[in-house]
């Protein structure tokens, strides 16, 4: 997170939980749902990583649509292992943005918790790895 962005943070106030039962009304889901799209637009602004994964996904969703010979779920193993390395990012650079706003100072469990992070979006690419390589690689081999 960038410097800037992270002071944008700490400048924002805190809003007290309200005393009232939850609501499960549609404002309340519509406010979430601004929520979403603010995360959305906070990681796309200030995580490099996010962007990458974003545009890979806007060219592999719609291979992963457009091959032919595919069965549903092959398809949907395919879309959702794109899908799951962009949530385990965004999970991810919450994260070290909570780790961030703890303090600026080196500690060995704030690098252990970016650490194990990190380690999982690489575990969550080697799943779309494999997903895509067991379900597109014996055709791709057998059109060579």
């Amino acid at each position: 997170m960038s410097e800037e962005r992270r002071q944008d943070v700490l400048d924002e106030p805190m809003k007290e939980p309200g005393k009232s039962r939850p609501s499960i009304a549609p404002a309340r889901i519509w406010r979430a749902f601004g929520y979403s799209l603010q995360g959305l637009a906070g990681a796309w602004q200030t995580e490099g990583a996010i962007k990458q994964e974003v545009l890979a996904a806007v060219v592999l969703i719609p291979t992963a649509l457009l091959v032919g010979g595919l069965v549903a779920v092959e398809r949907v193993l395919l879309v959702a292992s794109v899908l799951l390395v962009i949530v385990v990012e965004l999970l991810n650079s919450a994260l070290e943005a909570t780790v961030d706003r703890i303090g600026p100072e080196r500690h060995p469990l704030a690098k252990k918790a970016k650490d194990t992070g990190s380690a999982a979006v690489l575990v969550a690419i080697v799943i779309a790895l494999i997903a895509w390589g067991a379900i597109l690689g014996p055709r791709a081999w057998s059109s060579l």
